[in-house]
């Protein structure tokens, strides 16, 4: 059984850090690319950044150069470390994994930027 269980989310400030944990299990886990997505209030799911199974790591133009996707494949985990967060962040953030026509989700983890 395939299980993505996403951890770390919370409220933060403006300004503030997150890192986000994606435990899989279940999949070969090296070789499915790897992914972030997050979906706000009445907004549809976006991609927040990709990182496949070479390492390579693709983000979403609204979060390049503050949001880093990580995956240590030892440990079958993938993080996101979220920096200088704004309120346009808050999202339920989830971990997707993809290889050829396998794609699972995990549950989602809340993230609130506030003051």
């Amino acid at each position: 059984q395939v299980q993505l269980v996403e951890s770390g989310g919370g409220l933060v400030q403006p300004g503030g850090s997150l890192r986000l944990s994606c435990a899989a299990s279940g999949i070969n886990f090296g070789i499915y690319t790897m992914g972030w997505y997050r979906q706000a209030p009445e907004k549809e799911r976006e991609l927040v950044a990709i990182i496949s199974s070479g390492g390579d790591s693709n983000y979403a133009d609204s979060v390049k150069g503050r949001f880093t996707i990580s995956r240590d494949n030892a440990k079958n985990m993938v993080y996101l470390q979220m920096n200088s967060l704004i309120s346009e962040d808050t999202a339920v953030y989830y971990c997707k994994c993809a290889f050829r026509w396998y794609v699972y989700w995990g549950q989602g983890t809340q993230v609130t930027v506030s003051s």
